[in-house]
């Protein structure tokens, strides 16, 4: 029976949240009210298929887990007591709604390196080098 983890990850202090999902408290709030209004705003008629297994809440604590711990979406799914599929599909969403809520708490990568003022150098070597063959009259023996 799949015992919902976010009463569990609600006793830690500030401290211990940020160690186990890289952000604070305050931080994940906002991530998940990032994702709720965003759901709400995609107008989409009528909810169709099965309720998801996990809250929305949750779905923000396993796109957390697998950014701050490069786990595999098996290793994920086993954790939670979902399949692999289902993992990637969650993590995919929740990513997503983050982007286009626009309220990620860390940069890009792209904005990272763009804020680091790198020159970019591009340099190739194309220096051209004989190639080696046996000479016209050497002996087939001594290859």
């Amino acid at each position: 029976m799949f015992i919902s983890k976010i009463m569990d990850y609600q006793n830690l202090s500030d401290e211990q949240f940020k160690r186990r999902f890289g952000v604070y408290k305050q931080t994940y709030r906002k991530m998940v009210e990032s994702v709720k209004s965003v759901e709400a705003d995609s107008n989409s008629p009528s909810k169709r298929g099965p309720k998801p297994k996990l809250s929305i809440e949750e779905q923000v604590l396993v796109t957390l887990e697998y950014w701050r711990e490069y786990r595999t979406y098996f290793h994920i799914g086993t954790s939670w007591e979902l399949s692999e599929s289902t993992i990637c599909r969650i993590v995919n969403k929740t990513e997503k709604m983050l982007l286009q809520s626009g309220n990620l708490p860390f940069k890009r990568k792209k904005a990272l390196i763009n804020q680091a003022e790198i020159p970019v150098i591009t340099v190739m070597d194309v220096t051209e080098t004989p190639i080696e063959r046996p000479q016209k009259k050497q002996k087939d023996f001594f290859g």
